[in-house]
């Protein structure tokens, strides 16, 4: 396997990248019980010297329920019958979640709205409110 592509800018080593297969309970008919299919890949986004500290803090930040007490970021996969492409699978998870977390989100801009939009809803309002008492059945004169 090469590095882990993650965008144009960042390349996880393959060193940095702990896989280790398992017995899965997914697809595999009968072989599932005698293969070792499932893939568990094990990344230290701390330790990483792929990313600046900046970026390791908005990875830990923006994946922190993903990522255990040790600081290990644990990608499974056990979906498809054969280890090279759960191997693939896992990988390619990893870098979405990667590419997300890397994300700037823009700030919001806080509007408010218009004197003319404010007017324009309480007339509607009180236009509704007249239809709706219309509908009423006529209150007899006391």
């Amino acid at each position: 396997m090469s590095s882990l592509h993650v965008d144009a800018n960042h390349r996880i080593p393959d060193y940095e990248l702990d896989m280790r297969a398992s017995k899965s309970s997914g697809p595999g008919g009968q072989s599932v019980n005698t293969t070792d299919s499932a893939v568990e890949l094990r990344w230290y986004p701390e330790a990483s010297r792929a990313f600046t500290p900046d970026e390791k803090r908005r990875i830990s930040k923006k994946l922190s329920n993903r990522i255990t007490k040790d600081g290990c970021l644990i990608v499974r996969a056990s979906e498809h019958k054969s280890q090279h492409r759960n191997r693939e699978e896992a990988r390619q998870r990893l870098k979405e979640w990667l590419v997300d977390a890397l994300r700037v989100s823009k700030r919001r801009r806080r509007t408010r709205p218009s004197r003319a939009s404010k007017r324009r809803r309480v007339e509607n309002k009180r236009h509704r409110g007249e239809v709706k008492r219309l509908r009423q059945n006529p209150q007899p004169p006391a």
